[in-house]
């Protein structure tokens, strides 16, 4: 198959606004693959805090990238790009076109773009570091980086420590700002790209959100992250949905207090989510439930 005419078709938006369905929908309706690029919902311990596709779902269409290694070999976005793409060249032999679906920008902008390359740190930096973490916990390591990249601390999702982690531990170790190393610089690659995803009322949104939480609760939450509190150090894990039920558990508040926090994390999640695509100012909106019907156009999807 010529190379030129390999299209993507990559799902985005918030937390909680029906990516999975509309992807789904879409590879079932062009005869084609998902590629996952959900950071989270990689790893086979994590499946109700993350809201992994179902089984149904899953069997829907061909799914990538979901659940396929464990918690304790994180994928960087980086390697995700690089797997991907291998990925994407066998897929293209058979499709002409594939679906992209995942929340995980970072992850998205490293498939379709490429990625900075950015210096090894040592061990020793990486120990330095997970103690400010241990010690002053999410606060220790915004205030640290605001003081040594205010460039970058004005766009990292500040809710992540193990993204604030990474960006300090580049900062020790070289002594420069981790923004230096983001170029900006687009990759070109051998398919084109189109960029979509559900815009809903901001209110309406987040009583998805909610009910998504208390759903997670019902369907076993606090017993998953039990079992994956003595792995709390991993970087997939330092995440809303678990973090704060670890946090339980070691007593530092209760368990409704823990939902209301995954609530309100995931809330604020969500916006810096709309801001990142609006801010980009490729991704197309479309309102909800239009996919649901069958007199949309396939090809308003599909890249020029």
């Amino acid at each position: 198959m010529d190379r030129a005419v390999r299209k993507l078709i990559v799902v985005g938006g918030p937390t909680a606004s029906g990516k999975t369905a509309l992807a789904i929908r879409l590879a079932q309706r062009l005869g084609t693959a998902v590629v996952s690029a959900d950071s989270r919902q990689f790893y086979r311990e994590m499946n109700i805090g993350v809201a992994r596709p179902s089984e149904a779902e899953l069997a829907a269409a061909p799914h990538y990238f979901i659940a396929d290694r464990s918690v304790v070999e994180p994928l960087t976005a980086g390697q995700y790009a690089r797997e991907a793409l291998a990925l994407l060249d066998v897929l293209f032999l058979e499709y002409e076109v594939v679906v992209v679906v995942g929340g995980s920008g970072l992850y998205i902008r490293a498939l379709t773009e490429g990625f900075d390359v950015f210096p090894e740190t040592p061990e020793v930096v990486k120990e330095a570091i997970r103690a400010l973490y241990a010690i002053e916990g999410l606060a220790g390591l915004q205030a640290a980086l605001q003081a040594v990249d205010p460039a970058y601390y004005d766009l990292v999702d500040r809710q992540n420590p193990a993204r604030l982690m990474r960006a300090l531990e580049v900062c020790q170790a070289t002594g420069q700002p981790y923004s230096s190393f983001r170029s900006g610089q687009r990759v070109e690659r051998p398919f084109r790209a189109s960029f979509h995803y559900i815009d809903w009322p901001r209110e309406e949104l987040y009583e998805r959100i909610n009910r998504r939480v208390d759903m997670m609760f019902e369907q076993g939450l606090e017993a998953e992250a039990k079992l994956l509190h003595p792995l709390r150090h991993l970087s997939p894990l330092q995440t809303v949905g678990y973090q704060e039920l670890f946090d339980y558990f070691e007593g530092k508040h209760d368990l409704e207090t823990a939902r209301e926090r995954i609530r309100q994390h995931s809330r604020q999640y969500a916006k810096r989510q709309l801001t990142w695509l609006r801010r980009d100012g490729y991704w197309q909106p479309w309102a909800p439930g239009f996919f649901l019907s069958d007199d949309v156009d396939d090809q308003a999807f599909l890249p020029d």
